[in-house]
């Protein structure tokens, strides 16, 4: 079943690292495979990342993108992971930590990476 992706105009996409631009006008992108896809909304720019928790987001948004489950990229999930992790206090803050660790350890980085966005959601509202 295809990935049907509806894009506002101007709007970016990343599919499998390449990134796909809209025209000026709505347009419609249907995916018929398997593919990496990340909307524009959700890609952290590395100058933006502040917090922990944001360096976590990136280092995982990394990973997703390229498919890399092992390597450089997850040694730098890791060390994100433990770096917020010494920065949270938070019991519900260090769950979700660890289970975007135990989804990266597993190959499973849309899954961190979703985990990643409600960390960055509960944070932001003094929950994480």
């Amino acid at each position: 079943m295809p990935l049907k992706l509806s894009l506002k105009p101007k709007e970016a996409v990343v599919v499998n690292g390449a990134v796909l631009r809209n025209g000026d006008r709505r347009g419609t992108i249907l995916l018929q495979n398997h593919a990496r896809v990340l909307r524009q909304k959700d890609v952290l720019d590395p100058e933006a990342t502040r917090s922990a928790e944001e360096h976590l987001y990136f280092a995982v948004m990394q990973m997703y993108l390229t498919g890399e489950t092992e390597g450089q990229l997850y040694d730098q999930a890791v060390s994100a992971i433990a770096a917020a992790l010494d920065q949270t206090e938070n019991k519900d803050g260090r769950a979700h930590l660890v289970d975007i660790s135990t989804a990266c350890a597993a190959g499973e980085t849309y899954q961190a990476l979703s985990l990643c966005r409600k960390l960055l959601k509960a944070t932001e509202a003094g929950n994480g």
